[in-house]
């Protein structure tokens, strides 16, 4: 099942609900002179994924596509967008850059330092570092400094086929999903290191209005009281362990 909705403006998300993980994976289209595909998705989904971003902008002129992490349904199909869209340009983390896409991606990627700002023509999106948030040490978001949406990757994940958008409770859901993963493989889905409230409270401090997540429902509302609970929750479920 597959669904586009604009959550901000000329920001489409893409969301594809896989019934047999029960989980949604969510995929972000900035339409602007420099189209950003954020999130490449799975290679299994890569024919559903294009043609849905087809119905919004001609794939061919996709210019960058972003991802947090180097993980499967962050940045699987990358090279087949670098196929179709032949200008285009992985964007990531200099961590990500140089361990991962060196030898992972057929063209270079766009290397983003700490504060760097990407401009995509009418918008403008600041990369910031959060080695280990939600994980893995390359790891970092995009935040859209016009109309302040936050591209948060797995932060809020959420299991389940919800709602495109919603200003209801997120955390309570993420909770539970988490508390789901812990009973099987999935356990561990995020370390909780002293660095981890500074970071989420740094996220808070830019005031996002919309939470562009990966899995489950997107944002709207007060963003930076939820950033600063995720960190209660995250700190309660793996912040004591040994």
């Amino acid at each position: 099942m597959t669904k586009v909705s604009e959550i901000a403006p000329d920001v489409f998300r893409i969301s594809i609900f896989v019934q047999e993980f029960n989980l949604q994976f969510n995929h972000f289209l900035i339409k602007d002179d420099e189209p950003m595909l954020y999130h490449a998705g799975l290679r299994q989904t890569f024919p559903v994924l294009l043609e849905a971003v087809s119905k919004v902008i001609t794939p061919s002129s996709i210019k960058w596509i972003g991802f947090s992490h180097f993980e499967v349904d962050e940045c699987g199909a990358l090279n087949e967008w670098l196929q179709v869209a032949p200008n285009a340009q992985a964007v990531c983390s200099e961590a990500g850059a140089i361990v991962n896409m060196s030898d992972f991606a057929i063209r270079p990627a766009y290397a983003m330092a700490a504060n760097a700002v990407l401009n995509t023509g009418k918008y403008n999106y600041r990369f910031i570092r959060t080695p280990h948030l939600p994980h893995g040490w390359d790891a970092g978001v995009m935040f859209e400094e016009t109309n302040k949406t936050l591209l948060c990757s797995d932060l809020f994940h959420q299991n389940g086929n919800g709602a495109d958008i919603t200003d209801k409770d997120i955390l309570g859901p993420h909770k539970s999903s988490m508390l789901e993963f812990e009973q099987g493989p999935l356990m561990e889905y995020t370390p909780y290191t002293h660095h981890t409230e500074k970071l989420l409270y740094s996220l808070a401090a830019l005031e996002p209005k919309t939470l562009a997540t990966m899995h489950g429902s997107s944002f709207y509302g007060n963003c930076s009281q939820a950033l600063k609970d995720l960190n209660v929750v995250m700190k309660e479920m793996w912040g004591n362990r040994d």
